[in-house]
């Protein structure tokens, strides 16, 4: 990771669960000094503890970063105790769900730099997506950073304000969950279809997968994909004239559900 700002005023980590430990794991992988890194965290891992960071010690009065990867509940506990670092060129960078720029404003300070942003989970494996935005203090060097930070763990986009993170964590942040939920239902019809369960599972997950991954690298999009594995009366038009259809198949049945996932989100983040 090229960014001697960071190198040489420090990295502060508020959390190092599972997305904190990753993206600590991808930033040490790309060349960030272990040294120039200091840890809070009440529970530190084994792995934690072997990275050679510090964890837990006095921090840097003013470090370039503060990521913030605590847990939402937590939040009110945690960021006072880093009030000392609000006002100053310190960015702090939060992966915390539900917790507004205006949360970290007004516990550190109206002219502390803040980006916020929105990961999701297949970023433990360096396959996430997140979205970034900035208060004014921030600024282009803010995003700038905080990207590079989280381009370890995934792709990122930037976003043009900050209500559009509801949205983001409808699509994005909590889809995960229903691709997981896509891969049940499927192996559960395979089952219904006489399959035996292992095997359906099996076929489940390397389907979804696997066509996940085709789509990342396919230069045509999703569209053009799906048209291109749709015989004209075969069995795949067969099974997308269930799923396609607009009154009670995935098209209104995913809007509901990404709109009731922002919907939340914007009650959560209201308090």
């Amino acid at each position: 990771m090229e960014n001697s700002r960071i190198a040489a005023q420090g990295l502060v980590l508020l959390g190092c669960g599972k997305m904190g430990s990753a993206m600590l794991e991808g930033w040490l992988a790309r060349g960030l000094p272990a040294a120039s890194v200091w840890v809070r965290d009440p529970y530190p891992s084994e792995w934690l503890q072997a990275t050679g960071v510090q964890i837990n010690t006095d921090l840097p009065a003013t470090p370039a970063i503060v990521l913030v990867a605590v847990k939402p509940q937590m939040m009110a506990e945690a960021l006072p105790v880093l009030r000392n670092m609000g006002n100053s060129d310190t960015v702090f960078v939060s992966v915390a769900a539900g917790t507004p720029i205006s949360f970290f404003e007004t516990t550190l300070g109206a002219q502390t730099p803040v980006v916020r942003a929105m990961p999701n989970t297949p970023a433990a494996i360096s396959q996430g997506i997140t979205a970034i935005v900035a208060n004014d203090h921030a600024g282009a060097r803010g995003l700038d950073e905080a990207e590079s930070l989280l381009s370890a763990v995934g792709e990122v986009v930037r976003l043009s304000e900050e209500a559009e993170i509801d949205a983001v964590t409808g699509v994005s942040g909590s889809g995960p969950a229903y691709v997981f939920h896509m891969i049940e239902t499927l192996a559960d019809a395979g089952v219904a279809e006489g399959l035996p369960a292992d095997m359906a599972m099996q076929l489940a997950r390397a389907t979804v997968a696997g066509a996940g991954a085709l789509a990342m690298a396919a230069d045509e999009d999703p569209t053009q994909l799906r048209i291109n594995v749709t015989s004209p009366n075969g069995t795949t038009q067969a099974a997308l004239e269930v799923l396609m259809d607009e009154q009670d198949g995935m098209p209104a049945l995913m809007r509901r559900a990404v709109a009731a996932a922002a919907a939340r989100s914007r009650e959560l983040a209201r308090g």
